[in-house]
């Protein structure tokens, strides 16, 4: 019996971007009695069938993205005899459907770094429950990956998760709901172990792959001292001073070592924070800016948000603080209108943004979009080949909707071209050669010219077209692109580096106003 972990796609790039985290801690999860996992990323390369033996445990892993796909996996594994289980994220919302459609003997629902290794024994002795519910652990639960099984030439990043949960509550995510609201951070010695591992092993770009690294803002502090809830306070008070203890000890890591996250517009007020990420040489996070208009940030309940000349100014804030955005904005939002779209570019472009991405709104399950767009069908839903659209996931990309809500202004047509132009227009050559200044050589600005077309074939032309032959062809631009874009981020293995020795603490130090 072997055990696999699948990360099911319908899409091959030969290279990834970033390690795909949940293979890599569940290969850890795995009993050391039943072996290494045999581990395959389709994004990299389709899994081969005959690898599959009967009795074989086979472990899929899927979001609302690649469902389709990973239910496609599993049929074909419960047909050639394996034990099938599901988790992630869209398993832990329609357990059912992977029951019904995936193959699947078991589910496992929230996290799977504790509850895997029972799975596996149940199933080892033919007595598997259908349901495993793993919960929402703690951060001192959270497992360390065995990055040993990775393969060190086919991705440009490893990952490392230092906090799972949000304390928002925006419409269109549902990490909220599946993470929790309550942060739950790893000790920053944990973190710092994993990531020298890492480094050793030869990565030296590590993505801090959170669901919010700045989990407690200057405004949260304040609100509970207004409050009078002393014991609020000092929890919170906390939390922020392990986040600086976190970055103090990054900062004494080797010097090429490079770190990416993702964390919300409000930590650009908190330049002290931004000082500590620059510090930690955190270049770059992925802010959701979502839309330029109050309108739309009311309509995703993203009210934090700035928006106009103040949004452009906070923005702005990061870059001169030496934090990269990669701000993501969302097309097709009720309030969107024909003007939103060159408004956002232009905005994109005065805030001084480094990458960007354009989305198109899309209401993911477990969120409250999907919810609301769900229930204002009345009992009314179209189908598409047999499936109604509230599952559109269960449709083939080729036929499938590219937007599921009737805008009011705009057709689903003139969206999308308008959002495939906004992509043309930020990532045309002109324009990314003027935001490689930021990189001081000439080498590093060639690199930053080859990483943005790349990451525009990637998440542009094969996320917004449904046409197969153009996605073939964006695919295959982004496969050529990615061989020399994963050589400009290869470094030398450092196998005796060490943990940084550990300074007196300067906790004391850190403001709150």
């Amino acid at each position: 019996m072997r055990v696999h972990l699948v990360n099911p796609s319908d899409t091959s790039f030969g290279i990834g971007v970033i390690t795909p985290r949940w293979l890599y801690v569940l290969a850890a999860a795995t009993p050391s009695e039943y072996g290494d996992p045999l581990i395959t990323d389709e994004t990299l390369e389709q899994i081969q069938p005959d690898c599959i033996q009967p009795g074989d445990i086979v472990g899929i892993g899927i979001h609302t993205g690649n469902a389709l796909r990973g239910m496609e996996v599993g049929r074909m594994a419960r047909e050639r005899g394996a034990w099938v289980v599901f988790g992630g994220i869209h398993a832990t919302l329609y357990p059912e459907e992977v029951l019904e459609l995936g193959g699947a003997h078991a589910v496992v629902k929230g996290d799977g770094d504790v509850v895997w290794a029972q799975v596996i024994a149940d199933l080892a002795r033919g007595a598997a429950k259908v349901t495993y519910d793993g919960g929402r652990i703690s951060g001192e639960q959270f497992l360390q990956a065995r990055w040993d099984l990775a393969p060190r030439d086919r991705y440009m990043w490893a990952s490392v998760q230092t906090v799972r949960g949000c304390p928002k509550h925006c419409s269109f995510c549902s990490v909220w709901r599946t993470d929790g609201q309550k942060p739950r951070q790893r000790a920053s010695d944990v973190v710092v172990e994993e990531i020298v591992r890492l480094r050793r092993l030869g990565f030296r770009f590590i993505a801090l792959a959170d669901d919010n690294f700045y989990p407690v803002t200057l405004t949260d502090i304040d609100l509970a001292e207004k409050q009078g809830n002393a014991q609020r306070v000092a929890e919170l008070k906390e939390m922020r001073s392990e986040r600086f203890e976190l970055m103090e000890k990054l900062a004494k890591l080797p010097a090429d070592m490079v770190f990416f996250t993702q964390i919300t517009m409000e930590a650009g007020e908190d330049t002290q924070f931004l000082d500590a990420m620059r510090q930690a040489r955190i270049k770059g996070a992925l802010v959701g800016v979502e839309s330029v208009t109050e309108e739309g940030l009311k309509s995703v309940f993203k009210n934090f948000n700035s928006a106009g000349d103040d949004l452009a100014t906070r923005l702005a804030t990061f870059k001169e603080h030496g934090v990269h955005v990669l701000g993501s904005f969302i097309f097709g939002l009720p309030t969107d209108r024909a003007d939103t779209f060159a408004a956002t570019a232009a905005l994109a472009k005065k805030a001084g943004l480094t990458f960007a991405q354009f989305v198109m709104m899309t209401p993911f399950p477990g969120t409250v979009d999907f919810d609301r767009w769900e229930k204002n069908m009345n009992g009314s839903v179209p189908h598409v080949g047999g499936v109604p659209i509230t599952r559109y996931w269960l449709i083939p990309a080729s036929v499938r909707p590219k937007m599921f809500s009737p805008h009011e202004t705009m057709t689903t047509d003139e969206i999308c071209e308008r959002t495939q132009g906004v992509w043309d227009s930020f990532y045309g050559l002109r324009e990314i050669w003027e935001r490689s200044k930021c990189v001081p050589t000439l080498r590093g600005r060639l690199a930053f010219l080859f990483i943005s077309k790349l990451y525009r074939q990637m998440y542009a032309k094969t996320g917004i077209s449904t046409d197969s032959a153009r996605r073939q062809k964006a695919t295959r631009v982004a496969r050529w692109l990615a061989v020399p874009c994963r050589k400009l981020f290869e470094a030398k293995p450092m196998p005796e580096l060490e943990m940084p020795v550990a300074r007196s603490s300067r906790l004391t130090s850190i403001t709150y106003s």
